[in-house]
């Protein structure tokens, strides 16, 4: 196994077929607090647009995509009118008692790995190679947990993850949650 950006647009159709597999939607409701869920179905040409602007952080093995954790930039809220309304949140959040508008920070858009590969260190991969690569840049990376995937809750906790906010809005309620880097 290997921690890499996308490169080749086989790999972006890769994280579209592995998102779409663990949908909320599309697994069974017994297994989302056992192998947590994914809320948002990014499409082949938004996930193209936002690897334009910075490469989405993939862990390959044998060349197939077995896990994935989206970049998205504050930039790429102009491509999707969710991740626009998400990022829009994101900037009125208090933390640290200064509004993550005035850090410099990213969004991690979603990670999801493989259900064969879960428990092999591929989510410590993810995030190790996101760290190597962007905290030179970044103060931090954000991303939002569905407060009823207390498997990601967890995961994101023990990586060193806070919770700095809750919110609701029509999709779901909402922790977010911060790795700082300074």
């Amino acid at each position: 196994m290997i921690a890499t950006i996308v490169t080749h647009t086989d790999e972006l159709q890769q994280i579209v077929e592995l998102s779409h597999k663990n949908l909320r939607g599309n697994i069974p409701l017994n297994e989302h607090e056992t192998q947590g869920f994914i809320t948002w179905d990014y499409s082949f040409d938004l996930l193209k647009k936002m690897n334009a602007q910075q490469p989405h952080i993939i862990v390959k093995e044998n060349n197939k995509v077995i896990g994935y954790a989206l970049v998205a930039l504050k930039t790429a809220s102009h491509f999707h009118t969710d991740l626009e309304a998400m990022i829009q949140q994101l900037e009125r959040i208090t933390y640290n008692g200064k509004k993550l508008s005035e850090y410099r920070y990213y969004v991690m858009g979603q990670i999801c790995i493989d259900h064969h590969y879960r428990g092999k260190g591929v989510f410590k991969m993810l995030y190790t190679h996101h760290k190597k690569l962007f905290e030179e840049e970044y103060d931090f990376v954000v991303t939002e947990i569905s407060t009823r995937n207390n498997c990601s809750l967890r995961a994101h906790e023990k990586l060193g993850f806070t919770t700095i906010c809750t919110y609701t809005d029509a999709l779901d309620e909402w922790n977010v949650v911060v790795w700082d880097w300074k």
